[in-house]
């Protein structure tokens, strides 16, 4: 007479089924009525937090198709955080890195998937963009404009700021789409669709060396070197504008408060 299934063993049979019911055999000793019963909780929890997350791709693909995709989740990907919160930037990394695309997929599904998880990403971070981290105030030409740790300056092959069931692209377009995706002072996240100009620019802001930090002048003139304009001052004064709506977006914190 064999030997009963110790704990573990009956653990890793119950997960195994209600991953994949139809792939790996139910424990033997578990009623059919009860296993059904967990197996639908544990796929409708998982499918309905993930709608909630992402609820543009849910209505791209339809039921049918989001059902197989949660199936697939489910069977192929071991998640590296216990955390909920977190769910979406595992459904992100199955898409991108893990799943084989399907010939129905949209082409646009992993880049859809990425901008809906980053505004949850944002809503959750534990980034502070606080008034002490800067000056709100301060000139943004003569001082170090710092730009917002709660601001992502994002590139898509899709306008996935568009995208929703009554408009699908199958084919990305001929640039690419640009956005800031940030969460304001009102916790509240927003998107701003920029230039490369625009983009350029706070790449540079972003990157500053501590050390030798550029002042919002000085950063123009790098922009206006780099664009070979030949009226470098036009830049500048195109640049205050722009500098002074990023930040009162809060993508721009204000400038360096300056130590001692």
């Amino acid at each position: 007479m064999p030997a009963p299934a110790g704990f573990a063993e009956i653990q890793r049979a119950f997960a195994g089924h209600i991953r994949d019911p139809e792939g790996t055999p139910a424990p033997a000793d578990i009623e059919a009525r009860r296993m059904a019963i967990y197996r639908n909780l544990f796929f409708n929890n998982v499918s309905s937090l993930l709608q909630q997350g992402f609820p543009v791709l849910y209505r791209c693909l339809g039921q049918e198709r989001w059902d197989a995709l949660m199936r697939q989740f489910l069977r192929e990907h071991r998640a590296t955080t216990p955390l909920f919160p977190a769910l979406g930037q595992e459904l992100v990394a199955y898409l991108g890195e893990e799943r084989e695309a399907q010939p129905d997929d949209p082409p646009f599904m992993l880049e859809l998937a990425h901008y809906e998880w980053v505004e949850a990403a944002l809503l959750f971070s534990d980034e502070e963009a606080s008034p002490d981290l800067a000056d709100p105030n301060g000139d943004l030409l003569t001082g170090v404009p710092m730009v917002s740790p709660l601001a992502w300056n994002l590139s898509y092959r899709f306008p996935v700021h568009c995208i929703g069931p009554d408009f699908q692209p199958q084919t990305p377009d001929s640039e690419p789409t640009h956005l800031v995706v940030y969460r304001n002072r009102s916790d509240e996240v927003a998107f701003l669709k920029i230039n490369l100009v625009t983009q350029r620019l706070l790449q540079l802001l972003k990157g500053q060396d501590q050390q030798d930090p550029q002042t919002g002048r000085e950063t123009l003139k790098t922009i206006a070197t780099e664009l070979r304009h030949p009226d470098p001052e036009q830049v500048i004064s195109f640049g205050m504008g722009l500098l002074d709506d990023l930040r009162q977006r809060h993508i721009l914190l204000g400038t360096r408060r300056l130590l001692g």
